[in-house]
C-alpha cells in the first residue's frame, strides 16, 4: 500500500499505522478514531455480558441454591422471550429518527439502566430468610428486565456498523477490531470470575478443590455477599466505554424514508435470503458454545473428582472452580488467531467459505475429543488441545456473522429500496440468544439430568454419581462438535459473495445519483454514497476475475 496521500490543498500527507489497517485516509468522514471508539464500546459491553451470560447460571444455583431444573427454564423462558423481542427492538430502531442518528442515541442513554439491573442480578438473597417461590419470581422478573434493557443497546449497537461505513473491506476490519475488543472483555471476566469464585470457596473446600460436604450453605453465602460486589466494579468500568462508541462515532448511511410497521419489517425479513440462511445456521449452532456455560460445573464436579482416581488437577494454583478459566481460555488463542486472520482468508477464499471449513474442522475435531474421554491426565491434556483448534472456529465466526449480516443489510437496499439496519442486526442478537438460551438452559437441564444438585456433595463425585459426570462430559464437549458442524450446513446455499455485494452497492449509489438528477437535488456525500459507483464497480470486476 503507498504510504502517502495527496490532501485536497496539493500537499502529500503520510499515511498512519490505523489508517492502513482499516483503508482510510486522512481527511475522509470514516476515520480509525470512530472505529478504535466502536470497538472500546463493545469492551464494555462484553464485560457486562460476559458475567451475566456465562455466571448468573453459576450464581443462581450454587449461591441461591435453587434448583438446577429451575433455573433451566428461568433461563430458556427470558432468552427466548428476550430473543423474539429483537425484532421488536430492531423496528423501533428502524423507526428512528434524530439529530444524532438512529442507532447512537441508544448508546448514550442505556448504559445507566443496564448497569442498575446487572447490579440486582445479583442480589444476596438468602434461601433461608425468603420462601423459595419467591426468590424465584424476585429474580425472574429482575432478568426479564435486564434482558429488554440490555436488548435495547445491543442491537442497535451491531446495526451501527452497518450506518459508519458501506465499504464491506473497512466495515470487516473494523469488525474484526471490535471483536477483538469483545473478546477481551469477554476473556478478561472469564479469567476473574473463576479465579474470584475459587479464592473465595478456599475456606470451604478440601485440597482438590471439592466442597467439603456439610459446608454447602455456608459457601453459597460467601457467594452471595461477594458476587454483588463485583457486579457493582464491573458496571462501573463498563459504563463511560459505551459513552466514548457514542460520543466519537458518526452515521452516515441512514434509510429516510418513512418508517415501517413491525409486519413490513417481517415481511422485508422473509425477502433477505442471505439473511435468512444466516439466521438458520446461528440456530443450528446454538450449541456450539456449551463449554462456556458448562465450564464452571465441569471445573468444579469433573475436575475435582478425578481425585478418586489418584491424579489431582491444578494449574498455576487453581483448581476446582478457578480451573474454569483454564477451559473457557483454552479457546482464546486459536480464536485470536483466527480473528487476525479474518480479512486474510475472506480476501482469498471469502466470508461463506472461511465459515463453513472452519466450524467443520473445529466441529470434527470435538467429536473426535469426546471419544478420548476424560478421566486420564493425557485425556484431559487432548481435550484441551480439542479446545484451542475449537477456538479456530469461533473467532472466524464472532467476525464473519457480523460482517455478513451487514452485507445482507446492501443486499435488501437494492432488492427493495430500503435499508433496514434495525431488523436485520435484530437478528445477530436474535442468534446471540438463541446460543444464550439453549447454553445456559441446557445446561440446567444436563445438570439435573445427570442428578448433579450444588447443596449435595455426594452427588458431584464418582462414586456417588460417576454416570451423571459423565453426561456433563457429554454435554460439554459432545454437543459443542455437532452443534459446529450443524452450523455451517446452511451456508453451503449462501450466494451473496463478496462481488455480489460490491456490485449491489455500485447499482444502490448509481440508482440515488440518477434519482437526485432527476429530481434536481443535491445529493449529500454523508448520506448513501461515500466513495463513487466506478469505485464499486472497479471492486467487483476485480473480485470477480479473483
Amino acid at each position: 500500500m503507498n504510504n502517502t496521500t495527496t490532501a485536497n490543498d496539493g500537499t502529500t500527507q503520510k499515511i498512519g499505522f490505523l489508517h492502513k489497517l482499516f483503508g482510510t485516509r486522512p481527511g475522509e468522514d470514516f476515520q480509525p478514531k470512530e472505529a478504535l471508539s466502536y470497538s472500546i464500546a463493545g469492551f464494555g459491553q462484553n464485560l457486562v455480558c460476559g458475567l451475566v451470560g456465562s455466571y448468573i447460571t453459576y450464581y443462581f444455583t450454587n449461591a441461591l441454591l435453587m434448583s438446577a431444573v429451575t433455573v433451566g427454564l428461568i433461563m430458556l423462558f427470558t432468552r427466548l422471550f428476550d430473543a423474539f423481542n429483537d425484532p421488536i427492538m430492531g423496528t423501533i430502531v428502524d423507526h428512528t429518527r434524530t439529530k444524532d442518528g438512529k442507532c447512537r442515541p441508544y448508546l448514550k442513554f442505556t448504559p445507566i439502566p443496564i448497569a442498575i439491573m446487572t447490579v440486582l442480578l445479583f442480589l444476596p438473597i438468602s434461601p433461608s430468610s425468603i420462601p423459595t417461590a419467591a426468590t424465584v419470581a424476585i429474580m425472574t422478573v429482575i432478568y426479564v428486565v435486564w434482558s429488554v434493557v440490555y436488548t435495547i443497546v445491543d442491537v442497535p449497537y451491531w446495526g451501527l456498523a452497518s450506518s459508519m461505513t458501506s465499504d464491506t473491506n473497512q466495515r470487516g476490519t473494523m469488525l474484526t477490531v471490535a471483536r477483538l475488543f469483545c473478546t477481551l472483555g469477554g476473556g478478561v471476566i472469564s479469567i476473574l470470575v473463576p479465579s474470584l469464585t475459587s479464592a473465595w470457596l478456599k475456606d470451604y473446600s478440601d485440597s482438590s478443590g471439592t466442597l467439603i460436604a456439610g459446608m454447602e450453605q455456608t459457601a453459597a453465602a460467601a457467594l452471595r455477599s461477594r458476587f454483588i460486589i463485583l457486579a457493582a466494579v464491573i458496571v462501573l468500568i463498563s459504563i463511560p466505554t459505551f459513552y466514548i462508541g457514542y460520543k466519537n462515532s458518526k452515521e452516515r448511511f441512514q434509510d429516510t424514508k418513512e418508517t415501517r410497521k413491525l409486519s413490513e419489517n417481517l415481511r422485508l425479513l422473509f425477502k433477505n435470503k442471505p439473511l435468512l440462511l444466516i439466521i438458520l445456521s446461528g440456530v443450528l449452532g446454538a450449541a456450539k458454545g456449551m463449554y462456556m456455560y458448562t465450564a464452571m460445573f465441569f471445573a468444579s464436579y469433573n475436575l475435582t473428582a478425578v481425585s478418586e482416581l489418584g491424579f489431582t488437577v491444578e494449574l498455576f494454583g487453581m483448581k476446582g472452580a478457578g480451573l474454569a478459566t483454564l477451559i473457557t481460555m483454552a479457546v482464546v488463542p486459536g480464536g485470536l488467531i483466527a480473528s487476525v486472520l479474518v480479512p486474510f482468508f475472506t480476501k482469498k477464499i471469502g466470508k461463506r467459505n472461511t465459515y463453513i471449513w472452519s466450524h467443520i474442522l473445529g466441529g470434527v475435531c470435538m467429536v473426535g475429543v469426546y471419544f478420548v474421554g476424560w478421566k486420564s491426565p493425557v485425556a484431559l491434556i487432548i481435550n484441551l488441545i480439542g479446545l484451542v483448534i475449537a477456538g479456530i472456529p469461533t473467532g472466524f465466526g464472532n467476525i464473519i456473522t457480523y460482517a455478513m449480516i451487514a452485507d445482507t443489510v446492501d443486499y435488501l437496499e437494492h432488492k427493495e429500496g430500503v435499508r433496514a439496519e434495525g431488523i436485520c442486526f435484530a437478528m445477530q442478537t436474535f442468534i446471540n440468544k438463541i446460543g444464550m438460551a439453549v447454553g445456559a438452559a441446557f445446561t440446567c437441564f444436563g445438570l439435573s439430568w445427570a442428578g448433579i444438585a450444588a447443596d449435595e456433595t455426594a452427588t458431584q463425585t464418582l462414586a456417588g454419581n460417576a454416570g451423571g459426570l459423565d453426561f456433563l462430559y457429554q454435554v460439554t464437549v459432545l454437543w459443542t462438535g455437532l452443534s459446529l458442524i450443524a452450523s455451517a450446513i446452511p451456508l453451503f446455499f449462501y450466494k451473496f459473495n463478496e462481488a455480489e455485494q460490491a456490485k449491489a452497492v455500485a447499482e444502490i449509489a448509481e440508482r440515488k445519483a440518477l434519482a437526485a438528477a432527476a429530481s434536481g437535488e443535491q445529493t449529500d456525500p454523508d448520506e448513501y454514497v461515500a466513495e463513487s459507483p466506478d469505485q464499486y464497480m472497479d471492486l467487483a470486476e476485480e473480485e470477480a476475475k479473483e
